[in-house]
């Protein structure tokens, strides 16, 4: 090489003149040959890409990023050049160079600089200022990327370099960081389970941080619900120790409590001997969980049944609900005690209700149990026949969410005439050689037809439970999945399906889809699905159990007897192997099926409300022309917001608030529920899910189609209900503003005239402060009546006509409750007001007072855009209130 050697910024300048010509070719030429005229290669390449324009964050397609791709290719070509070479001032001097230039630079110099200056030989010291640095200045992403590559994790505090991360929505990054460090693994998963404690306060980790960007979305993912997820779901990658995680695991043990009364005192979906299994478990010995129980069922039951449970689990006495205490005492002994109902001999085969359900043609000595070598050798004699139709089934304990490992507990295999239960969680059954060859033999068998009904899952479970005692994998031939086809009969124009039923009746107010669904299409009555959620590695199963056990695999060969029969009728291909050959879409595909959704997707009304498609009540008790997720067209009328029903999930409660002001019917989940319980509204109550964010995806899959819409989290909640009511072609009138109690929904009110107000507040002693006011307003109403009921009615409000109205004789005088329990709120009842409101509206629901002042304007104002007004007399309102306030 020539001493003087080229000058690197003029070598600079011939690159940059190339670059912008887009001459690629010709720019790697020169660079080889440009480098080779250098006399200090090293150095003049940091001076290059230090004076280097388009060092833009996140742009791999730099001019740098060539140069320094080039110069990599051309020291292969080169290896006398390289840093060993150099003096050792000089060479740390170059290295520290080329840690300031990672300090600005996009992620892609990263491994290339590191290598060509072996940056990890640097003191650990020096690498450890570099990075604070980095987070001085805020380069948290940079800092972490850089950690990694250095090996320095264990070097660094792991708050300090993952708390950042977490903050700006980055965890996949916080968990690359600690991977491979069993320590850091358990340290992140500690933090993360300190942050679940009902304590804790993000704002105070926003503080530490002041300069962090905080959006929506990114506090979203500090929720106590998000967080529980990511910590189970780590404590199982990482093989973190359970006890570790007390906070994450005690929230997803009341999430589920929660989930479990609801689905038992609610929904009616669960019996009693299911729902005292799953309590047990997962109240253990947990005291806090056994007081809420206590105080779940006081709420949800009865306190007879919270004084059982509480004498069960010796909760203290000054922990118990009210009247909980009294009622132990009052308890005689043979009822202290909880006993489930332990039916396993008595329990007839024959269920009570077998009028509603699909009910199995066989008798139970039909049924045979295979927990024996012997006993499967008689199954295989059975269910290994060429040529045979078999259906497939498979029960496992439900985790809700506490453990994501689910293991088969019992696998139904129905032929005709009679049903083999594998039963898996006999002791050594499932790990002997002859049960894990006769499961291979059979799923993979291609000449028998096996039945099932979305068995993606039934075969994920089946896989992780045989993993442990063998290592080859279980492949599935022959397979026919009747979810695939039932899709192709939801989707049919028939007439017959269209009309007939989409959701089913199960249990006693709960609806029931997917197989259930499907029997009550093909075969007329749905499945009874309340043993579904049973404990299912008890032994002995309940009768109960086993009948519902078999009755989902037998079905399955009803189902496809009809359907073969005549496939036509249902819409079907005359091969119905063909549906099932289809393949499923993976991931990718639709990860890439969202993708394209976005970039066509214009406005609102694609953009927001995916999916949206007309949908059917889930029960003929819902309202005539509910709407349920259909988007109007465009040259149909306008709808009153009396015929939109929705649940607003607890990250849209200001938008439920406006559309509640709005007239709309509005649920609003509180903070603690569970994303489930919109899901179970929705089904149960024909309503639309209004949610945002990560939940969407989970909420649609349990509605379908149509049912569950998706708002920009970002948009203010004024500007969410104007898309909201736009979308579905909803426009309000002036009539329509409070016309439903913002505190509970409701739309019954009572009227109550000033004098009336004035003499249960003085009763109740709220105007002992105000005689002088209470004198003059006793005169101002001489003339009213003494009565509950005015001689002459005050103007009714604006939205009397679009309101129930009860009548105040319905008003008990001496506690003055309404019929359902709730007093009048005559505390929120401001003594001032008295002289100018000449009538109250007090909602006969929750009690809550109203009158008429500035809001109404306010409402007005703000959603003027959706409003639609009309000159129409108010006569006939004003005779409508009177006729009811004189009732």
């Amino acid at each position: 090489m020539d001493h003087e050697g080229l000058d690197p910024i003029l070598l600079l300048d011939q690159f940059f003149e190339l670059w912008n010509q887009k001459d690629l070719p010709m720019l790697r030429l020169v660079t080889q040959q440009g480098f080779s005229k250098l006399s200090e290669p090293l150095e003049a390449l940091l001076t290059i890409l230090e004076r280097c324009p388009g060092k833009q964050k996140g742009r791999s397609h730099t001019l740098g990023c060539h140069i320094l791709m080039d110069f990599q290719a051309w020291m292969k070509e080169n290896p006398q050049v390289n840093l060993s070479s150099l003096p050792g001032q000089k060479a740390l001097a170059l290295q520290q160079r080329a840690l300031d230039l990672l300090m600005d630079t996009q992620p892609a110099f990263v491994d290339a600089l590191i290598s060509i200056y072996q940056l990890k030989s640097l003191d650990p010291s020096v690498l450890r200022l570099h990075i604070s640095n980095m987070h001085d200045v805020r380069c948290y992403k940079e800092a972490a990327i850089l950690a990694i590559k250095l090996e320095l994790q264990e070097e660094l505090q792991l708050e300090k370099m993952c708390v950042p991360l977490i903050l700006l929505d980055k965890l996949s990054l916080a968990e690359s960081f600690v991977s491979g460090h069993s320590q850091l693994e358990q340290q992140l998963v500690t933090l993360l389970d300190s942050w679940c404690h009902p304590s804790f306060s993000v704002g105070s980790i926003h503080k530490l941080y002041p300069g962090l960007t905080r959006s929506k979305q990114n506090t979203s993912q500090i929720h106590p619900k998000v967080l529980t997820k990511h910590v189970l779901r780590l404590m199982e990658k990482f093989k973190v120790d359970p006890a570790l995680c007390p906070n994450a695991l005690h929230k997803r043990r009341l999430d589920t409590l929660r989930y479990l009364m609801y689905k038992t005192f609610v929904e009616k979906g669960m019996t009693e001997e299911n729902w005292i299994d799953h309590v047990q478990n997962v109240v253990a010995d947990d005291v806090e969980l056994q007081i809420h129980l206590v105080e779940l069922l006081a709420k949800y039951h009865s306190v007879r049944k919270a004084s059982q449970w509480s004498l069960r689990y010796n909760v203290p006495k000054n922990r118990l609900p009210i009247g909980v205490w009294e009622t132990q005492r009052s308890l005689p002994p043979n009822l202290q005690q909880i006993f489930p109902n332990d039916s396993t001999d008595s329990e007839e085969w024959l269920p009570r209700n077998a009028d509603k359900f699909y009910r199995v043609p066989l008798t139970k000595d039909k049924v045979h149990f295979v927990d024996t070598p012997e006993a499967l050798q008689i199954c295989g004699s059975a269910v290994l026949k060429k040529g045979g139709v078999v259906g497939v089934d498979m029960e496992w304990q439900p985790t809700f969410g506490c453990t994501s490992a689910q293991e088969v507990a019992l696998i139904q295999l129905a032929v005709q005439e009679q049903v083999f239960l594998l039963d898996l969680c006999a002791r050594g059954f499932c790990q002997h050689p002859g049960t894990i060859s006769f499961i291979r033999t059979f799923f993979s068998d291609p000449d028998i037809l096996k039945l099932g009904y979305a068995v993606s899952g039934d075969l994920k479970c089946l896989r992780a439970t045989l993993h442990p005692w063998s290592e080859e994998a279980l492949t599935a031939e022959g397979m026919l999945d009747l979810c695939n086809i039932h899709q192709i009969i939801q989707k049919s124009k028939l007439s017959w399906i269209q009309s007939g039923p989409k959701e089913v009746l199960v249990g006693e107010n709960a609806t029931e889809k997917g197989l259930s669904l499907l029997v009550q299409q093909v075969l007329g009555r749905p499945l009874d699905k309340r043993e579904q959620m049973s404990n299912w590695e008890r032994r002995p199963l309940r009768i109960s159990q086993i009948r519902y056990a078999v009755t989902d695999a037998y079905c399955l060969l009803d189902v496809y007897s009809v359907l073969s029969g005549n496939p036509a009728r249902f819409g079907l291909p005359a091969d119905l192997s063909s549906v099932s050959s289809s393949k499923p879409q993976t991931n990718s595909d639709k990860k890439q099926k969202e993708k394209q959704k976005k970039k066509t997707k214009q406005g609102f009304d694609q953009k927001e409300c995916q999916g949206a498609s007309r949908v059917s009540p889930p029960h003929s008790g819902t309202e005539k022309g509910l709407l349920c997720g259909e988007k109007p067209s465009e040259d149909s009328p306008p709808l009153p917001p009396q015929q939109l029903r929705v649940v607003c999930d607890n990250m849209l409660q200001g938008l439920g608030r406006y559309l509640r002001c709005l007239g709309v019917d509005v649920v609003m989940l509180e903070n603690s529920d569970d994303h489930r319980v919109a899901a179970k509204l929705a089904q149960a109550e024909g309503r639309v899910i209004l949610t945002c964010g990560q939940p969407f995806q989970s909420l649609r899959s349990q509605v379908g189609e149509g049912r569950c819409l998706s708002l920009d989290c970002s948009e203010k909640a004024r500007d969410q209900a104007v898309r909201v009511l736009k979308h579905f072609n909803i426009q309000p009138t002036p009539s329509d503003i409070f016309s439903r109690c913002q505190a509970c929904n409701s739309d019954q009110y009572v009227a109550v005239p000033r004098a009336d107000m004035v003499k249960m507040l003085a009763e109740r002693g709220y105007l002992q402060d105000h005689e002088n006011s209470y004198c003059t307003l006793e005169k101002s109403c001489q003339q009213e009546d003494d009565t509950l009921t005015p001689e002459v009615t005050p103007e009714p409000p604006r939205y009397a006509s679009q309101c129930r109205w009860a009548s105040l004789s319905g008003l008990d005088r001496d506690t003055l409750t309404f019929p359902g329990g709730s007093p009048i709120q005559l505390h929120t009842v401001p003594p001032a007001l008295l002289q100018r409101i000449p009538l109250f509206y007090v909602c006969t629901r929750c009690g809550k007072v109203f009158w008429e002042g500035s809001h109404f304007d306010r409402v007005r104002s703000m959603f003027q855009e959706v409003l639609r007004i009309t000159d129409e007399d108010s006569t006939s309102t004003e005779a409508h209130l009177k006729t009811v306030l004189q009732s």
